[in-house]
């Protein structure tokens, strides 16, 4: 079984005070719960307050990470950061390709492509986010937009490589809307995902990866979200800012483990 796997995206949100207490709390809340190892955790907050967050949750099962990474090693590349930043700080993962950096900045699955290389280059763990927009998914494109990202962003990864890297399954049309797949919904494409993968590799390394869902969690669908087969956790945005909602969503995937 594929141990769950619950992130929260702090997107551009919070200062410092504020984040700081959000890790602490988040992580008295979860330590001592039972079986609080059988899932990973991880948060990503903003850049300027990500290596005081890691340093908050030092000794936290929960871990920090990016939202975001450059593939360039160093060089004229204003407001970027580079992994060999991420690395300095000890930051263990990022997440690449979620909807607002495709479709609010812009990003092409070859950038994302490349991104993709340099973080595992460098030992940087990954999760890649895919997902369709709302005319896409009325189009009837889930499935094309879904395989189209999944085979761009993973061009040149070999199978020993996807051991870094965790897929999330965002539907644009659900980020932040208060709209969620149906649990339906999302089974049906991470396990055509899924499909995808055992068709770029084979089914070892299909049924080894993890796929999150993201859009519009919340503890009171977490639960039968993560029950589906192939939904083995999920990436949060709003909720994850909220120390009882976020927590609310980790019990969920204990419950579900």
């Amino acid at each position: 079984m594929r141990k769950k796997y619950i992130a929260g995206n702090w997107k551009m949100n919070l200062n410092l005070a504020d984040a700081k207490d959000l890790a602490s709390g988040l992580d008295a809340e979860i330590k001592n719960l039972d079986g609080i190892d059988n899932v990973d955790i991880a948060v990503c907050p903003p850049f300027v307050y990500l290596q005081r967050i890691i340093g908050t949750l030092a000794d936290s099962p929960i871990k920090a990470g990016a939202q975001n990474v450059y593939f360039e090693a160093n060089g004229a590349f204003t407001g970027e950061v580079s992994v060999e930043m991420l690395k300095d700080i000890s930051c263990p993962m990022t997440l690449i390709g979620h909807s607002e950096r495709r479709h609010v900045m812009g990003e092409t699955d070859e950038l994302i492509n490349k991104k993709v290389h340099a973080s595992l280059a460098g030992g940087i763990e990954v999760i890649l986010c895919i997902g369709e927009l709302l005319e896409e998914r009325e189009g009837d494109q889930t499935e094309a937009v879904c395989e189209r990202q999944l085979r761009e962003g993973l061009a040149n990864v070999t199978a020993d490589q996807m051991a870094n890297i965790t897929i999330a399954y965002e539907p644009v049309w659900a980020i932040g809307t208060g709209k969620t797949a149906t649990s339906d919904q999302a089974q049906e494409v991470h396990a055509f995902c899924r499909k995808v993968l055992a068709d770029i590799y084979d089914d070892s390394v299909a049924q080894a990866t993890r796929i999150q869902y993201g859009g519009s969690v919340k503890p009171a669908n977490a639960e039968e979200l993560m029950s589906n087969p192939d939904v083995d956790g999920v990436l949060v945005g709003g909720a994850s800012l909220k120390v009882s909602d976020f927590t609310g969503i980790i019990k969920a995937g204990l419950a579900c483990g």
